[in-house]
């Protein structure tokens, strides 16, 4: 096989915004589109056009900076400096202080081998590697080759790869500094962290398509997650009931299963928002179907659901059978909708309903066709929507390689037709229930998913090490933009065992999505199957879910404004610290501003936990550890391992069986006791509407002041009118609080428990707290 080398620059045009290089082989552009972004695009097709799935921003119209000295040629922004060597033609990235970054190997830089196209970078002594989404072995990344290609993996391992979903985004650090990049090629691809080179070269590439990355050069790796979701978009904020408990079963197999599941929650006062139909629910699971017999009234079951403040969520499959007299098939193939052979015959694949035709979501107009289908689920009620088997599998797993999507063959496209689908998921769904805010889940995901739809990680097995693999995807979603995450709570395949159940839900209530899921054939998971004592100690973890929602909501609104995930492995906010990639601690990560969770197996009941620099508080007992060191420590299945930093700032509600019930109205503001300042900013909405992006929301930030021993809540912004009305301050760490005042209003404290003995009434003004 022939292999090609990028070489020496033969001609440079400055084509604003880009900078543009020929070379006997191919055409490189250069654009920025920040100070701390740019891109390199390499192709040997220079005249297609220039389309991205994932981008949403556009190059910078600034004039570039630049000069050529002959032999090289340097770009600069007040971040960056890309020094590119003319012969042949080389791309290294500094920083703007000439730290280098990111190099490309003199020798081999980028290359083809036929259609495949792979850069080969400079491999830096104690570079580490994190990122690229669900993908399974370690924090660190370095020493491991993984594939980009969507699969339906079901009985995969914690060595498994590929899996369901491509984000092919990665965090460089070495040398104190970090860096970013992000291919965007669909494309089946690659990336090497030096798993196969004498420790020289790391390498990424892809079958075919351009080498075309975004390269960000922020000197921390949470402004790096802000940049690359600045590029690729940000979450908007999920409807209040999909942060609740979600109960799912492949599957409740008719109505009054359905409800009386529901009744069973309300029964036993354990709360929960959403439950879930699975296949079954449909008529020979044909999509946008009920079945006659098991589901004959679905919209008297839904609002029966309703009235218990209960959601549904229904699984959708993009295989539509064939089968004349279906409506999606026959105007499928009346309009020309579904993928095709070369020669225009329409693919067939089977799936669940047996031979099936798959929509063509890479054409507008399929889409919409696809969105106002939803019709037939959101007249009953239905609010949330479950994309699945949208790699897109097929049973024996690859569609031919000949099949097209419109002018698109199944290799550029495989990686993100589930991000489609989810598109065109949530924007038909958006449609139909006008100012609702749908739920879209989706297993396949490409990046820019997060725009769309939330993620969870597949078909996970009911064992410890699939609890801790599960912990880890997660963190590792939230490096790439995906902030709403979820994994099957109790393992999908397999049965887990009591201790399992009760130490995987315990996680779960620090899981964004908090989701339990099984197989058919599997014991039934729901939290009254255990026995009482398990069951109350479930029920306890998932109230304190709920106490703790006004905590992630305001989460979740950091997310939507600066793409920083919920749950984050300690490598965001820790980077040099070198105990966070440990073995024994890389399961560990921060939820929220203020929390660490220790992910703990059901068999162990200690832990060896590392606490980073700084104070830390275990949350349910209060005992302080200093940080910096590593413990071990108690882990009952009563009491998961989470610790509170030294100040932080933690808003909570009192139990409720759903987030529609209103609650006590008291907020609890729960302090920690610390010697640093600390801001914690405060979010609410109606949690069901869209009202927020024009201005129906109440925020405020929280400041805590330990110096001026003074706790400050500025003016509310935002028209929304909040639905608590009394303020309830709880201390923690202070051994008594004496002259205490609240808006120069003499209060006084009751140690027991370290609140104020009278609730303090909220303003929208700004307030004061003085201890």
């Amino acid at each position: 096989m022939q292999v090609q080398t990028l070489s020496e620059v033969t001609h440079i045009n400055e084509t604003p915004p880009q900078l543009v290089f020929t070379t006997a082989e191919a055409e490189a552009r250069v654009s920025v589109y920040s100070a701390a972004v740019i891109r390199i695009q390499i192709t040997r097709q220079p005249q297609e056009p220039d389309h991205s799935f994932a981008v949403i921003q556009s190059p910078s119209t600034d004039k570039l900076q630049y000069h050529d000295d002959g032999a090289t040629m340097e770009l600069s922004t007040s971040a960056l400096k890309l020094i590119i060597h003319k012969a042949p033609l080389r791309f290294s990235f500094y920083t703007a202080g000439g730290k280098p970054l990111n190099e490309d190997d003199r020798r081999y830089g980028v290359n083809w081998q036929g259609e495949r196209v792979i850069n080969y970078k400079k491999l830096y002594a104690d570079e580490k590697f994190i990122g690229l989404g669900e993908k399974t072995g370690p924090l660190n990344r370095r020493g491991k080759h993984y594939v980009n290609w969507n699969s339906d993996v079901p009985n995969h391992t914690p060595e498994s790869d590929p899996l369901y979903e491509t984000f092919p985004f990665y965090i460089g650090l070495h040398d104190g500094l970090t860096y970013g990049l992000f291919f965007d090629n669909t494309h089946k691809s690659y990336f090497d962290f030096g798993a196969s080179t004498d420790e020289q070269m790391s390498w990424f590439g892809a079958d075919g398509g351009d080498l075309n990355y975004y390269f960000f050069g922020a000197q921390s790796v949470a402004q790096i997650i802000q940049d690359y979701t600045w590029l690729t978009g940000r979450m908007e904020m999920p409807p209040l009931w999909s942060l609740g408990y979600q109960q799912c079963r492949w599957s409740y197999m008719s109505a009054q299963e359905v409800l009386e599941v529901a009744e069973n929650f309300r029964k036993y006062q354990i709360p929960a928002d959403v439950l879930y139909c699975d296949i079954d629910y449909m008529e020979d699971f044909k999509i946008f179907t009920w079945n006659k017999q098991t589901f004959p009234e679905p919209k008297a079951m839904i609002d029966r659901l309703k009235a218990m403040n209960f959601n549904l969520v229904t699984i959708v499959d993009p295989g539509i059978k064939v089968e004349k007299g279906y409506p999606q098939y026959d105007e499928g193939v009346d309009k020309g909708y579904f993928a095709t052979y070369p020669d225009g015959e329409k693919y067939i694949g089977e799936v669940w309903p047996g031979r099936c035709h798959f929509p063509n979501f890479f054409n507008e107009e399929v889409c919409n066709w696809w969105g106002a289908s939803f019709n037939a689920l959101t007249e009953p009620g239905v609010t949330g929507f479950w994309n699945d088997m949208n790699e897109p599998a097929v049973w024996n797993q690859n569609m031919p390689w000949l099949v097209k999507f419109g002018d698109k063959y199944m290799p550029e496209v495989r990686n993100v037709y589930g991000m489609e689908m989810a598109r065109a998921t949530y924007e038909g769904t958006r449609k139909t229930l006008g100012n609702q805010r749908p739920f879209v889940l989706t297993r396949a995901a490409y990046s820019g998913t997060q725009r769309y739809s939330a993620v969870w990680t597949g078909d996970n097995t009911a064992n410890d090490e699939h609890l801790l693999l599960g912990q880890r995807l997660v963190n590792s979603l939230g490096v790439t933009g995906m902030a709403m995450v979820g994994v099957d709570i109790g393992g999908f395949s397999g049965n887990p065992t009591p201790e399992l159940m009760v130490r995987w839900n315990s996680l779960g209530v620090y899981t964004p999505m908090f989701r339990n899921h099984a197989q058919e054939g599997t014991i039934y998971r729901e939290p009254w199957q255990w026995g009482e004592d398990n069951m109350a100690i479930i029920k306890k973890d998932i109230e304190l879910r709920y106490r703790l929602l006004p905590y992630i909501y305001s989460g979740y609104y950091q997310s939507a404004q600066t793409g920083l995930p919920l749950s984050r492995t300690l490598a965001i906010n820790y980077t040099q610290d070198e105990q966070v990639y440990e073995e024994v601690y890389q399961n560990e990560f921060e939820f929220g501003d203020s929390m660490l969770v220790a992910p703990v197996i059901s068999t162990a009941n200690t832990a060896d936990v590392y606490l980073p620099e700084g104070q830390w508080y275990r949350f349910n007992t209060g005992e302080q550890y200093a940080g910096g060191q590593n413990y071990t420590v108690a882990a009952p299945l009563t009491d998961l391992p989470v610790f509170v930093k030294a100040g932080a700032i933690i808003p909570m509600q009192g139990v409720v069986q759903s987030t529609k019930d209103a609650g006590d109205g008291i907020l609890e503001l729960h302090i920690w006791n610390g010697d640093k300042e600390n801001s914690f900013v405060y979010y609410e909405d109606d949690g069901q509407t869209y009202d927020y992006q024009q201005g129906s929301y109440y925020k405020r930030t929280i400041h805590f002041n330990p110096a001026g021993r003074q706790i400050d809540l500025s003016a509310v912004e935002g028209s929304y009118l909040s639905k608590y009305a009394s303020l309830k301050l709880v201390m923690h760490g202070y051994d008594e609080l004496t002259s205490s005042k609240f808006n120069d209003q003499p209060i006084v404290f009751n140690f027991v428990d370290n609140e104020p003995q009278d609730e303090l009434v909220i303003t929208n003004d700004k307030m004061k707290f003085v201890y």
